[in-house]
């Protein structure tokens, strides 16, 4: 038997939706192992048989059949051997847009519906061994977010929730989580994934932290939107429409946590939720093992949005004590993240979409006036006025505080329109 190969997966559905070819994967139907390593392909699979090309570097699988034997992903068995048919190893694959397969002469093989299900624009599983393998429930909510006008088949909806009932979610590991989650949060509509894991269940067995904050009412005033729940929808879908980066985007899902843990009695206020904020981005950064640059920006955001938002009202040494701990006259380029992310938080309101946000037009020119102060000329003029130690560092920071007061006095008069800490 000729060893047949196919393109298959995500290289496929992408191909018939017209979107640009990323990487692809390939099955090869009628081979064994060692045919493969005796035409130059290199092993890479440890549970499975996966090779990589030896000029293209592309994934090569052989066709397969799997067995659950145990729970979450790592509990099946595989059966690899060139008698597997392609319509068997498809058979075990999760949704129907990702079960086709093409042909060395273009023809597409499609057994489960694919073709139909996206022309319809439907996420429809292909079997009812889905509910065995419990990152499908996430990968079908990262799909969600980057095709966001599909909808989940109702069937398949069900399957999602039977999944989180019987405790599948539970299995997932916090590398696996985190690894779906940031995928879902780099796509076009991160609100999908958010709206599909929590229709199902499985946002609050996964990010209850998140999950809580609907229902959680804010200041009509500073929020029309009022739910903060729908609220953090809006600032992660203007993340994604600004081009955010992966930490701005995971400080935007983390900035309101504290609000979720607001007594009912103080709604809609919720005085001191950025420390909280703060506190709860931490546990959660850590308990998903998020990448450190995330976890940082993402502690900045919570605890100083508030005060970001309403700088308008600042004198220069308020300013520059906001950008201290910020730590933005060491990390500029973070305090532009910062910025960002508290963009993305103001705009991110009903009917605010397109309104300009004053403190990223006029912080980064104060913060640069801070920048521009010379330490060492000013330490060596203290040091022979007979000053030392800590205040070398207090003429530092009035210099600093004097040259952004003189970037103040420059600035045209303008309406700050500052808002009030506890309300955001």
């Amino acid at each position: 038997m000729k060893a047949q190969f196919y393109v298959v997966g995500g290289a496929v559905r992408d191909a018939l939706l017209g979107l640009p070819a990323t990487d692809r994967d390939w099955v090869v139907v009628g081979a064994t192992p060692q045919q493969l390593v005796d035409q130059g392909y290199r092993p890479v699979g440890k549970d499975f048989p996966v090779f990589l090309h030896p000029d293209t570097g592309e994934e090569v699988a052989l066709a397969r059949t799997e067995r659950k034997v145990g729970v979450g992903y790592h509990g099946f068995t595989f059966h690899a051997a060139p008698e597997v048919t392609l319509e068997q190893d498809l058979a075990r694959r999760d949704l129907t847009i990702n079960a086709m397969a093409q042909a060395a002469d273009g023809s597409v093989i499609d057994p489960h519906g694919g073709r139909a299900d996206l022309q319809a624009g439907v996420l429809r599983h292909v079997s009812e061994a889905f509910v065995e393998d419990p990152v499908r429930l996430l990968r079908l909510a990262r799909l969600a977010a980057r095709f966001p006008t599909f909808t989940v088949a109702p069937e398949t909806m069900a399957l999602l929730r039977h999944m989180v009932a019987d405790g599948e979610v539970d299995a997932l590991v916090a590398e696996r989580v985190w690894q779906e989650l940031s995928r879902g949060l780099m796509s076009d509509r991160p609100s999908r994934l958010f709206e599909v894991l929590r229709d199902c269940g499985a946002l609050a067995r996964l990010l209850p932290e998140v999950d809580r904050l609907w229902g959680v009412p804010q200041p009509p005033a500073h929020h029309p939107e009022v739910d903060t729940g729908v609220h953090l929808m809006l600032v992660l879908d203007m993340a994604a429409q600004l081009q955010a980066p992966l930490p701005v985007r995971w400080a935007c899902l983390t900035h309101d946590l504290g609000k979720g843990s607001t007594p009912a009695e103080q709604w809609p206020r919720h005085i001191g939720h950025e420390a909280r904020s703060a506190k709860l981005a931490k546990n959660l950064g850590e308990r998903l093992r998020v990448s450190s640059d995330c976890r940082e920006l993402a502690d900045v955001v919570a605890r100083e949005h508030g005060h970001v938002h309403g700088s308008g009202s600042l004198g220069a040494a308020a300013m520059l004590r906001l950008f201290e701990r910020c730590d933005a006259i060491r990390r500029p380029d973070r305090f532009a993240a910062v910025l960002l992310a508290c963009a993305c938080d103001a705009r991110g309101r009903t009917g605010l979409q397109d309104q300009p946000y004053p403190p990223a037009q006029r912080l980064p020119g104060l913060l640069q006036a801070a920048l521009q102060v010379d330490t060492a000329t000013v330490a060596a003029n203290a040091s022979q006025r007979g000053h030392a130690g800590p205040d070398i560092g207090q003429a530092i920071r009035a210099e600093r505080v004097h040259r952004i007061q003189q970037a103040l006095d420059a600035m045209p008069a303008q309406n700050t329109g500052a808002a009030s800490r506890t309300g955001l």
